[in-house]
């Protein structure tokens, strides 16, 4: 357990100097890097480990996941509480503003910091990631659906839920990774607190994320929108994205499903790296 609740969320920086506010890149922009569901920060290593060369960077391990564990109260699961955990994070190691690359459940975070704190986002960078269901009757059935699901996990065990979600269709092109990545993906959601995951799945699950639909017009951050090719639901919904936010480039990423960045990562982190360095430049950064 973590007595604490999501203000004191796990946190680990790395790149030049030993703080974000000295080193050679001052004047470099931080990078913020948010896992998806039931992953953690080692998950965005890939992304972390090559941008730390020249930028501080930021990865956190969201509410239920990682080394901050499952909390006490309910609430602290909570979609916007998760959002205002990462923004008091943020706030404390006086890092504001960054690049928030987000994966997955990771994007939608990103996605509400951009609404409920937009001061502090330079710039967003999202992989797989949906501003959640418009529908009402659709976001009532979704958030039956995760409930269940953490019912499911916590009456049948962790390693029950761990195969039952990696056997998502959603995942499938995973299988290019090999079978030892496979593997070690599995032992890394084995590590996370089962109470945890559902009480991410009930509290900051789709079913429970508002709507940031009519949000995205009034998001001012320059914003890359990043899909695998082989995940068609996301395609969609990036072009339906990319319509409402006006600052939007959608890429394409190839051989590549949903974990665009697990899967291609040579081409996700050259992507980003060039997005990064042009919203800097065009900041005068």
């Amino acid at each position: 357990m973590n007595p604490d609740g999501p203000h004191l969320l796990h946190t680990e920086v790395a790149g030049p100097g030993d703080g974000i506010a000295d080193g050679p890149s001052i004047d470099r922009t931080p990078v913020l890097l948010l896992h998806g569901f039931t992953g953690s920060m080692t998950n965005m290593a890939g992304i972390g480990r090559p941008l730390s060369e020249s930028r501080r960077t930021v990865a956190v391990d969201l509410p239920g996941h990682g080394q901050t564990g499952a909390f006490d109260e309910a609430h602290r699961y909570g979609f916007d509480h998760t959002v205002d955990a990462v923004a008091d994070v943020l706030e404390r190691l006086d890092a504001e503003p960054v690049h928030v690359v987000g994966y997955s459940m990771g994007g939608r975070i990103a996605l509400g910091l951009a609404v409920r704190h937009p001061d502090v986002v330079a710039s967003l960078v999202l992989i797989g990631a949906s501003p959640g269901l418009a529908d009402p009757v659709e976001r009532s059935a979704r958030r039956r659906s995760d409930d269940e699901l953490a019912d499911d996990l916590e009456e049948k065990g962790l390693e029950w839920f761990v195969d039952h979600w990696m056997a998502s269709p959603l995942f499938a092109s995973q299988e290019r990774l090999g079978r030892d990545a496979l593997v070690d993906a599995r032992a890394q959601r084995l590590t996370n607190d089962p109470e945890g995951l559902a009480g991410s799945l009930r509290g900051a699950g789709t079913g429970a994320q508002p709507s940031h639909w009519h949000d995205l017009p009034r998001i001012a951050a320059p914003t890359l929108l990043l899909v695998g090719d082989e995940d068609p639901k996301f395609r969609a919904i990036a072009l339906r994205m990319g319509a409402g936010l006006p600052r939007s480039t959608m890429e394409v990423v190839p051989d590549a499903g949903h974990a665009a960045h697990l899967e291609n990562p040579g081409h996700v982190v050259a992507s980003v790296r060039e997005f990064l360095d042009d919203v800097d430049r065009q900041a005068g950064r």
